[in-house]
């Protein structure tokens, strides 16, 4: 039974104790015979993943995933692929760069998310931030290509974030300290549909808040790339996260605030994100930046999620409703003044600036340590 608002607690807690058994039977066998690191450099060639590929280049027990794993979500349609790449044609920069801050960090505001990255060493530890982005950026861009969900492109990153998370789940399981009682399962289904719904609705939501009017269109086709992603992650179907973003809106609202914590995981990991955007947004335009995502996030999940405040923020509200600093980030803005700026998005020029700067977060992402594509671990790493 797909997800609804009656039976959705009682699903996503079944969820949290299942992970992916063809992933995970897959990974852990990759992991005990030590073959991690060469699936990770073939993972270099495989650049797309569509029905009746051939895979005879590839070792027989990674072939026989793949195959499995080609086919699209079920009833999936054209008119799904034209409605993603409706959205992305209108918004691919401004949404790449919202999911890899306002998503990004919302994942940390699962406690269990942020634990489990934050004891999996490569991605927990001081390199984190880069070493995270690296992973999600790929995807990020991808997914607003054309042809993206019709070339098989955006099926075959996907499907290797899925084998990420499945090394994940099984060095916790070798490694005996999991505690399976008190968080489930790692990178449980009930994480990754949680994630699914940080990166579409909450985005969507992120966008309201910023100033961006979203048709209905659009918003539909930004839940149909997600719904793909779900898919491709190996989500069960009864599991997966409606196209309707309205639907999932209301379920995502319905357990949001049981799902997201303040934890010192969770904070710790937000410092971390921070601290590596200072690299690309230095001096007031970092505050700028920041005071963009705490708006994003609103004031509740920011002070969650532990993002700091600033001279900004105390701006904020009387900006939105006209009065207050004017100019750009270059004048008033940041400079001062007194200003009546009716009917002026205050956050429109931050965001414009910050969707180019951020260009240069995801190349450095893509091309640091040549990492520029998702890559399963052979052991875990603790930063404690």
């Amino acid at each position: 039974m797909p997800l609804t608002t009656q039976n959705v607690e009682q699903e996503l807690e079944l969820a949290n104790q299942a992970g992916d058994p063809p992933a995970d039977q897959l990974v852990s066998d990759l992991i005990d015979k030590k073959e991690v690191d060469g699936i990770n450099a073939l993972f270099r060639t495989i650049g797309t993943l569509k029905p009746g590929q051939d895979h005879s280049n590839l070792p027989p027990r990674l072939a026989d995933f793949l195959r499995e794993a080609e086919s699209p979500p079920p009833g999936w349609t054209d008119a799904d692929s034209t409605a993603v790449e409706g959205f992305f044609r209108h918004y691919h920069g401004d949404a790449s760069m919202l999911q890899g801050t306002v998503g990004l960090i919302g994942t940390y505001l699962s406690p269990t998310g942020a634990f489990t990255l934050r004891s999996t060493g490569r991605l927990g530890g001081v390199d984190g931030p880069g070493r995270r982005l690296s992973q999600s950026s790929r995807l990020f861009i991808d997914m607003g290509n054309a042809d993206a969900t019709r070339d098989g492109s955006l099926a075959a990153d996907v499907t290797k974030v899925r084998l990420v998370h499945a090394s994940v789940r099984q060095l916790h399981k070798k490694s005996g300290k999991w505690d399976y009682a008190k968080w489930g399962e790692p990178v449980s289904q009930k994480y990754t549909t949680g994630a699914i719904c940080v990166f579409s609705v909450q985005i969507l939501e992120a966008m309201k808040n910023l100033g961006f009017d979203v048709s209905k269109e659009d918003a539909h086709g930004f839940m149909c790339a997600w719904h793909y992603v779900n898919h491709y992650l190996g989500t069960p179907d009864k599991w997966m996260v409606p196209k309707d973003a309205d639907e999932t809106g209301r379920l995502w609202r319905q357990v949001r605030d049981n799902e997201w914590k303040k934890s010192d995981d969770g904070v710790f990991m937000t410092k971390q994100a921070v601290d590596f955007y200072k690299k690309f947004f230095p001096g007031p335009v970092h505050d700028a930046f920041i005071a963009m995502v705490r708006h994003a996030f609103t004031d509740k999940y920011a002070d969650m999620a532990g993002l700091p405040k600033g001279v900004l923020d105390l701006a904020a509200q009387p900006l939105s409703t006209g009065h207050g600093l004017a100019g750009g980030i270059g004048g008033g803005l940041l400079g001062g003044g007194a200003e009546k700026v009716t009917g002026v998005n205050p956050y429109k020029e931050i965001i414009g600036i910050a969707s180019k700067a951020y260009n240069e977060v995801e190349r450095y992402a893509l091309t640091h340590d040549q990492d520029d594509q998702p890559q399963m671990h052979q052991e875990l790493g603790d930063d404690r």
